[in-house]
């Protein structure tokens, strides 16, 4: 059985892996780099002067009016930005492994459209018929809602497109929009029983955004990803496993039905999170990692790692694009993210022979 274990320790192996270090340390720096951007982005005198002044420990020195838009907008926007993109990148490279399917995104199969509409109940009905919960929960309501709305479709999702350990490509793409037009039409119902005040929190999630960021929402929705990201020692090893199959990676000592659970919950638990505080963002999740699968190659030891990293730089970098080209107006990021994530996603689909298409079973 032993032997099994080798395809994954050849010498081509530890080229990938020097080149998946090399890949994730560019990363850090970007991310670095898109930290000050997001920081030293907007319409106030906060630059990248005063952002060295306040790092320093200089904070006396700035005007009162930029140290409260740093500390009271900034600072917990980037935050937000950094967490909602690593959480979202890692839920669909994991979801993508799972699956082992390129097309395996929150947003396109409708994991994400599953805690929106939790989201929205929460809104609509938190007042009234789980008041309740919310008065036990407190601020952590609306992420455990949006949570269960995520690993209810996506649990759907499985037992639907995964029939004798094998996963249909077909049976996920129609599936998910199945999913996505059910969740949909319950939300079409929601919003005509909401008032003037919940269809405006409701509009939020229908474009998402990081406007009216907080430290209190970051941390609510913080140890949901870093649940996602903690778990990656644990199932990296089993994901490349089962690439091969179902039952070459049973005979290779992975647990995979216990595997597939562990996977199943923390993308459900990122995604729902995320969506929770931050609405419907797109594309992130199927971006971020096949760029990154282009260049490290498959191993999903750096590729989920990476997949954090990049999806937090992405992120801060689409949500830095919002609050200025049209300044001083401000942009959905789920519409930024869009313009870029489409062009990009169709040159995976279609170019260089169409990636894509050659990958899928």
């Amino acid at each position: 059985m032993r032997s099994l274990a080798l395809p994954f320790r050849t010498e081509a192996d530890g080229d990938r892996s020097s080149r998946g270090i090399i890949v994730v340390a560019g990363l850090v720096v970007l991310l670095f780099a898109a930290t000050l951007v997001s920081l030293s982005s907007g319409p106030t005198g906060v630059g990248l002067g005063e952002l060295w002044l306040y790092a320093t420990g200089n904070a006396a020195s700035l005007p009162a009016q930029d140290l409260v838009v740093l500390e009271a907008v900034r600072l917990p926007r980037t935050a937000l930005g950094i967490v909602v993109g690593a959480g979202l990148a890692v839920s669909g490279a994991m979801m993508q492994g799972l699956f082992r399917n390129p097309l395996a995104d929150p947003g396109i199969v409708g994991v994400t459209s599953g805690a929106a509409l939790a989201a929205v109940v929460a809104i609509v009905l938190g007042p009234t018929l789980l008041a309740p919960l919310t008065m036990i929960l407190g601020n952590q309501f609306l992420p455990l809602m949006a949570f269960c709305g995520a690993l209810v479709n996506t649990w759907v999702l499985y037992l639907i497109a995964t029939q004798d350990g094998r996963t249909s490509t077909t049976a996920l793409i129609l599936s998910g929009i199945a999913i996505g037009a059910l969740s949909a039409a319950v939300m079409g119902l929601l919003i005509f029983l909401a008032d003037d005040r919940q269809l405006r929190d409701i509009t939020f999630w229908s474009l998402g955004s990081l406007g009216g960021a907080t430290f209190g929402r970051v941390l609510s929705i913080l140890p949901f990803v870093a649940g996602v990201i903690l778990v990656i020692p644990f199932v990296a090893r089993g994901l490349d496993a089962l690439i091969l199959g179902d039952a070459a990676a049973f005979h290779m000592g992975v647990p995979v039905q216990r595997l597939k659970k562990v996977a199943i919950v923390a993308v459900a638990a990122a995604c729902g999170s995320t969506v929770a505080v931050a609405g419907s963002i797109g594309f992130v999740g199927i971006i971020v990692p096949h760029l990154l699968r282009l260049v490290m190659g498959p191993s999903h030891r750096f590729l989920l790692i990476g997949s954090a990293v990049g999806g937090g730089a992405l992120l801060l970098i689409a949500d830095s694009v919002a609050r200025t080209v049209a300044a001083p107006a401000e942009l959905p990021i789920g519409v930024v993210t869009a313009l870029f994530g489409a062009p990009v996603f169709l040159f995976l689909l279609l170019g260089k022979g169409g990636i894509l298409m050659r990958d899928m079973p």
